[in-house]
């Protein structure tokens, strides 16, 4: 009997030693995981410094196939949307950027002259559907207006740049822009003005990025790489 009563002693003895080992791997498990969710959470941006130091997508990369929306709010993918046609894709600041119109303005003269070599236009800024809606109103142009209202096309393309505090303040209170903050943080972003030819494939046949926002590739010169892309008809 004793021998049997020791046994048995021994017996809940590893029991519960297994049982204690067992709680403390799945704490330990469920800490590792809990750790994971956040880190993966709180991964920066790949959005540079400033507008200097951005590190776009260059001739001969292929683009990335991010979600875009819509002026009716539907989500897309740029794959879809390029790969029926060669495709002009233009990043710009937004409507409330009086550079960035005078460029969608300046595309009046040869837009239908680059679709006439077989491609799309499309123009990409953060401005919400809704904005865009009310400004393809007022345009009335053919090139296709498209909301990243959600930051994630610019990222891909290495387009993106914090602005600093202080110019974030003046767009903010002098001219009433309003930015949707990244990870609810103070810092705002805004996109390298660019411009990109790509193919069905979406590989890239020319850029011009440039960070000096007043700056712009003149109408002409965008019809004529256009046309020696050759990626048409």
């Amino acid at each position: 009997m004793k021998v049997f009563s020791a046994l048995s002693g021994q017996t809940r003895d590893i029991n519960y030693k297994r049982q204690t080992m067992t709680r403390q791997l799945l704490k330990s498990l469920a800490l590792t995981l809990l750790f994971t969710a956040v880190f993966a959470h709180a991964a920066p941006h790949n959005i540079a410094a400033n507008a200097d130091s951005v590190k776009p997508i260059l001739n001969g990369q292929t683009v990335p196939n991010s979600t875009l929306y819509q002026l009716d709010e539907k989500a897309v993918k740029l794959h879809d949307i390029i790969k029926n046609k060669p495709t002009v894709i233009i990043f710009y600041r937004g409507g409330w950027c009086p550079y960035c119109n005078a460029q969608l303005a300046g595309l009046k003269d040869v837009e239908s002259k680059i679709m006439n070599l077989g491609y799309q236009l499309i123009a990409i800024s953060p401005d919400s559907p809704a904005k865009l809606k009310k400004q393809a109103f007022e345009i009335q142009q053919k090139i296709q207006l498209m909301s990243d209202t959600h930051f994630k096309t610019i990222e891909d393309f290495g387009l993106g740049f914090y602005l600093d505090e202080k110019t974030s303040d003046i767009y903010r209170n002098k001219f009433g822009i309003e930015f949707a903050d990244l990870d609810g943080t103070s810092k705002v972003a805004l996109p390298v003005p660019a411009v990109y030819i790509v193919d069905q494939k979406g590989m890239v046949h020319f850029q011009y990025v440039n960070p000096n926002f007043k700056v712009r590739l003149a109408p002409e010169l965008l019809y004529q790489a256009a046309k020696i892309a050759n990626l048409g008809k």
